[in-house]
């Protein structure tokens, strides 16, 4: 074989391993990022099933400051629970947007980046604004129940509240908010607090970052 024939056959060769490389790629990188969505389904099926809560929350608290009209006390529960309920539906609904803005056509260090700042969304903003409004949403809830028993015989609850309630409630909150922020700083002290963030991020968030990292190893490995 002359030598120009021996040169057309190598990069005949090295064309079809190319080719053949570049397939065993697209196969793989399309079977990670299926994965990667599988992965992110639960995490979206809970974001879906928060938002009628939330709405439920904000209809509750309408209900109730909207039948005591006038009464800035009676009021003011139901106005918490709605401004509760409204975070309650608004934070997850972004979260739900993040998601479905992630294009699993485009790039792998494209959809890190999303996955990156959807889990700085989740850990610095989504995590502890719930365990505020978890710590504390009782005390409006339980105001509100206490009213509406009372309406059911023509009474103002705060008419015939007994004195220092208003003090305890205040100190309920306090205490209540305390407790969130001893546990963070528990957890700081004991060296957990990336413990605690995977935690906020979620078992999904997490596990579709480790199909990604997979995914970009292998791309750096036969890049």
């Amino acid at each position: 074989m002359e030598l120009d024939e021996m040169k057309q056959a190598w990069q005949m060769l090295d064309r079809r391993l190319a080719a053949q490389q570049a397939i065993q790629w697209q196969g793989f990188r399309a079977g990670r990022l299926t994965q990667l969505q599988r992965r992110l389904r639960p995490l979206a099926g809970w974001l879906v099933l928060q938002i009628p809560l939330g709405v439920a929350l904000m209809a509750w608290g309408i209900a109730s400051w909207g039948s005591h009209l006038g009464d800035a006390r009676a009021m003011a529960p139901g106005l918490v629970m709605h401004a509760f309920g409204l975070l309650s539906v608004m934070i997850p609904a972004r979260t739900l947007a993040m998601l479905r803005r992630i294009d699993y056509a485009s790039p792998v260090l494209e959809i890190q980046c999303r996955l990156a700042r959807l889990r700085a969304w989740r850990v610095r903003v989504e995590g502890p604004v719930s365990a505020v409004i978890g710590s504390v949403i009782w005390i409006p809830a339980l105001l509100m129940l206490a009213q509406a028993d009372a309406d059911r015989f023509g009474m103002n609850l705060w008419d015939h509240a007994r004195p220092g309630l208003l003090a305890w409630l205040v100190l309920s909150a306090l205490v209540s908010l305390s407790l969130v922020g001893l546990g963070y700083m528990v957890l700081r002290r004991l060296g957990k607090l990336d413990w605690l963030a995977n935690h906020l991020a979620g078992a999904s968030l997490r596990q579709a970052q480790a199909e990604l990292e997979a995914l970009l190893r292998f791309e750096r490995e036969n890049g």
